[in-house]
């Protein structure tokens, strides 16, 4: 993802939201609250790095729209910051699956085609619903953008997991598996590093406006 895109932000004054953006909020917190649950077990149960990596993202994920729910009628200062510390989250996570990805290199598991392919194809499904619902929010301020940018990953991470499912089940090795988790967690870096960009253009901007607050 290229960091140098322009984009034409609306600054929503504080108390105001989008119509519809809260409600948007609280449906994808559970959608992601809920495949969490679902991934993680599975996960667990067939040895797939590429879904547990998908269940973590799900929970920052769902935490993510918890705090974007919290600073929403706050200044355009605070949400910035809160963007920030939801690139962090990214990035952490991007450090995380590739930790993992490496361990299980190293242990040589073979995971599940079969659980791959059956919890994908509903993750996939659960977050289509999501990004078809935000996808009208995508050029808000940072806080906004964050909240598309992880969900468009979570429905890009879907599809690969799908796609190194048939990897796996064609080729009898873990490979597609590994490929695949570690492309989600460098997608979740740039996308880190994306939003970590524009969050901290806005401080500057509010700051030189005189506006930025404590």
């Amino acid at each position: 993802m290229s960091a140098h895109h322009e984009h034409h932000h609306h600054e929503l004054p504080p108390g105001q939201a989008p119509a519809g953006y809260a409600r948007a909020l609280w449906i994808a917190l559970a959608v992601n609250a809920g495949m969490f649950a679902i991934e993680i077990a599975a996960g667990l149960r067939s040895g797939s790095v590429s879904l547990l990596a998908d269940a973590i993202d799900f929970f920052g994920d769902a935490a993510n729209y918890g705090v974007s729910l919290a600073v929403l009628a706050l200044h355009v200062t605070w949400r910035a910051r809160s963007a920030l510390l939801k690139a962090a989250s990214m990035a952490l996570f991007g450090v995380a699956v590739l930790a993992r990805t490496g361990w299980s290199m190293w242990q040589g598991v073979l995971p599940e085609a079969a659980t791959m392919g059956a919890v994908g194809t509903l993750a996939l499904a659960a977050n289509v619903g999501v990004a078809l619902m935000l996808y009208r929010f995508r050029e808000g301020d940072a806080n906004m953008r964050s909240v598309w940018l992880c969900t468009r990953n979570d429905a890009l991470g879907n599809l690969a997991v799908m796609a190194a499912a048939l990897g796996v089940f064609g080729s009898g090795t873990a490979w597609p598996d590994l490929a695949v988790a570690a492309g989600m967690a460098l997608l979740a870096l740039t996308s880190a590093a994306s939003v970590t960009m524009q969050a901290r253009v806005e401080l500057r901007t509010a700051k030189d406006k005189g506006t930025q607050v404590p």
